[in-house]
């Protein structure tokens, strides 16, 4: 019933329904799981073992549209609706690999979209707070997430550009949408020794995916990749002075 449920609810908020139905331990796909490790993440030179088994734990395929689901774990981000993606597996694992978390962080993510990324970085930290700013969004992928049995997540329904005080400082801070600066808010929620990854840049063109370290009160920062995000929305767009 309540997988029905939230299919009708995904029907009346016009957008496409997702996995619902899946449960903790969830197996479908298994085999397809571990072949985008092998040839789409591991091939690439990630070798963190903890991200290698969260990728290959945590079922892609509950986060994307029923419709699209044989293509879950194909190499390539997919419309979750909203005119949002869900990333290509392979800029997942990189992100995530790239915070170097060891299990014990509080990690914060700006952009919550299919759910994925936060239930991926759920497998790897303590707590993960993940804030989405378009409602229809966050209520499809908070249903996901607890479907799941992912208690170690918080979801919010607001504007990440803020980040979130309440539960901040953050060990490591990671923004899945294009900005063309780093938020200052967000800055000032990063603990001491933290780490923010971000796709920065022209949000409506290509950006370099960039790692912000804060050590000594001073900011360093590493280029890694280039990238093409969806636009950060809301206060990225026009920021309070």
């Amino acid at each position: 019933m309540k997988a029905v449920f939230a299919i009708l609810i995904s029907m009346m908020l016009g957008l496409p329904s997702v996995g619902a139905e899946c449960r903790p331990g969830d197996e479908t796909f298994l085999n397809a799981r571990r072949q985008m490790v092998a040839q789409q993440i591991r091939a690439r030179g990630i070798k963190d073992a903890r991200v290698l088994a969260a990728m290959t734990a945590v079922p892609r395929h509950c986060f994307v549209p029923v419709d699209l689901r044989d293509q879950a774990y194909s190499d390539h981000p997919l419309p979750i609706g909203e005119g949002q993606t869900i990333s290509q597996p392979y800029i997942v694992a990189l992100m995530t690999a790239t915070l170097k978390l060891d299990g014990d962080e509080t990690v914060l993510e700006v952009g919550t979209g299919s759910g994925y990324q936060a239930a991926v970085l759920a497998a790897l930290a303590a707590r993960v707070v993940t804030v989405e700013i378009k409602a229809n969004l966050h209520a499809r992928a908070s249903e996901t997430l607890q479907s799941l049995g992912d208690d170690n997540v918080t979801a919010i329904a607001g504007d990440g550009y803020y980040g979130w005080k309440p539960a901040a400082p953050f060990d490591a801070i990671m923004i899945t949408a294009a900005v063309d600066h780093v938020p200052p808010p967000l800055l000032a929620q990063l603990k001491e020794g933290g780490r923010l990854i971000l796709p920065l840049g022209n949000p409506f063109s290509f950006q370099n995916l960039v790692l912000v370290t804060k050590t000594g009160g001073t900011l360093t920062t590493d280029q890694i990749t280039g990238v093409l995000f969806v636009p950060m929305t809301g206060a990225a767009l026009n920021p309070r002075p």
